[in-house]
């Protein structure tokens, strides 16, 4: 079986008298280590997928399983990250990145205990991401780029089996979104776990991902798969050659199909 797999899964929100679908039929494998994106139009479900894979919502129809076990609730092994870094202004870097040893288990019930180990294996994170020196700043003495980057070490601070992500970079400028990809490369090469990426970039997705599904508009549907056959470590140099390109403009026919 596949690592993360939803089969046949259709969400609809109640509210009152309304009733709105906003996936329907979808069913989704995702191997163990794989690095998926999601891209497709506003609105169309991608950021829903998300939730049902954290147990965040229960599906209407359908199953979602992962690890072999079925979703019924909140995940303790998936870490994520969203489009705005979300950092508590009271708590400096290096205390935002320990915030989720403070709440998820056993850490919660370990974190005296181990305190010193986390401590090191956040300044490591911070290392990776060029955050060295900034652990304790407070997040008004961050950039945009740079709260991101503590963002993406709080969600992967616990070691998640599963990385979600939800259009991380979408609030910066295309100098600090481009950056990053190359960061979040390096973080998902060292660390190999499963990602699934919410974005509207398309050279985002193709740069970053293994495999790029597209949705269609409300109720999303998966329209389309596009396997990403180009060699890693990649780099914005990779982003100008013929196969990239022609990569972004496949997916990009398949999301305006996906519209008709």
């Amino acid at each position: 079986m596949a690592f993360v797999e939803l089969n046949d899964v259709t969400l609809e929100y109640v509210n009152e008298a309304n009733v709105t679908r906003a996936i329907e039929n979808v069913s989704l494998q995702i191997e163990q280590g794989e690095f998926v994106a999601i891209a497709g139009p506003s609105g169309c479900g991608k950021t829903t997928i998300l939730k049902l894979v954290a147990g965040l919502l229960k599906a209407t129809q359908g199953t979602v399983t992962v690890a072999n076990e079925r979703v019924t609730g909140p995940l303790k092994i998936v870490g994520m990250a969203f489009q705005n870094p979300t950092l508590l202004p009271w708590r400096t870097t290096l205390e935002n990145i320990l915030l989720p040893l403070e709440i998820v288990e056993p850490h919660k019930r370990l974190f005296r205990q181990n305190f010193s180990t986390y401590v090191e294996a956040a300044h490591n994170l911070l290392n990776t991401v060029g955050l060295d020196g900034f652990a304790d700043r407070h997040p008004w003495q961050l950039s945009g780029g740079m709260q991101q980057r503590a963002s993406l070490c709080r969600a992967l601070i616990h070691e998640p089996q599963i990385l979600l992500l939800d259009e991380p970079f979408g609030a910066l400028d295309a100098f600090t979104r481009e950056e990053l990809w190359g960061v979040l490369q390096t973080l998902w090469q060292k660390r190999q776990c499963t990602v699934i990426l919410v974005t509207h970039d398309l050279r985002e997705a193709v740069y970053l991902a293994n495999t790029v599904y597209v949705m269609s508009r409300r109720p999303g549907r998966l329209v389309s798969r596009t396997p990403i056959h180009l060699p890693r470590p990649r780099t914005l140099e990779d982003t100008f050659r013929a196969d990239f390109i022609e990569y972004v403009h496949e997916i990009r026919r398949k999301i305006t199909e996906g519209l008709a």
